[in-house]
């Protein structure tokens, strides 16, 4: 537990040196929240607009941090030399996704505070039920960018893989820009994302508007297993 820990501080350390999934991951959600609070009408469109914004924060670590993270230990031979420490590489993958998962928590929790505090937001749905399903996006996103990076022969083309995937889910699932506002045949092709779904499931949780909900969630789950599955299968340590 000792090691885990240190690993997780060095994980932190190393974040705020870099400082893109801070930036990405913490002041580009809390920014955008503060800006559309300033224009939203009531509770219910603040609460469309933390739905939304919630998932910017897991969306950056799980598809860009995480993968080029996992790539770049790779392709420097890290993951390598812990094989011939006490330290098993595991460990490291283990520090590195817990830290993704704290740093995506924390955009969320950033991001409601923004909202509640700064625009007087209040959620209509369950807190515990939005907490699960953000649990479940979470996780899903993440899946890919593990997939990504298992799958994936560089850093180089990990970069590719993870923009290619990265700027269309933020831009057109509905995080940045309202997915209702979309053309037709703009919605039908942006639902392929798993983001698009996973923003569909929080704005229903966010106004407890629970039903048809189903597909996303069953969609969300076949997500994350797939992407485990694939992760598991095919990760090379080198």
């Amino acid at each position: 537990m000792n090691t885990f820990w240190l690993l997780y501080k060095a994980e932190i350390k190393l974040s705020f040196r870099e400082m893109s999934s801070v930036i990405f991951g913490l002041i580009l959600p809390a920014g955008l929240m503060a800006l559309m609070g300033l224009f939203a009408n009531n509770n219910e469109e603040l609460n469309l607009s933390f739905a939304a914004i919630a998932t910017i924060g897991l969306c950056a670590t799980g598809l860009m941090s995480l993968p080029l993270s996992l790539s770049s230990y790779r392709e420097q031979k890290v993951l390598k030399r812990y094989k011939v420490t006490p330290i098993s590489p595991m460990n490291l993958l283990f520090a590195h996704v817990s830290y993704c998962f704290s740093l995506s928590i924390f955009s969320m929790t950033m991001v409601y505070a923004v909202a509640r505090f700064g625009f007087g937001m209040t959620l209509i749905g369950s807190p515990w039920k939005f907490t699960a399903g953000y649990l479940l996006v979470m996780v899903a996103i993440h899946s890919v960018g593990l997939m990504i990076a298992s799958l994936s022969p560089s850093e180089k083309t990990t970069g590719a893989i993870s923009s290619a995937l990265y700027f269309p889910m933020f831009l057109l699932s509905g995080a940045t820009i309202p997915f209702e506002i979309m053309p037709n045949f703009l919605q039908a092709i942006v639902k392929v994302l798993p983001l698009t779904h996973g923003i569909e499931l929080l704005k229903g949780i966010s106004l407890d508007q629970l039903s048809n909900l189903t597909f996303s969630i069953s969609l969300l789950a076949l997500t994350t297993m797939i992407g485990l599955f694939i992760s598991i299968k095919f990760f090379k340590w080198e």
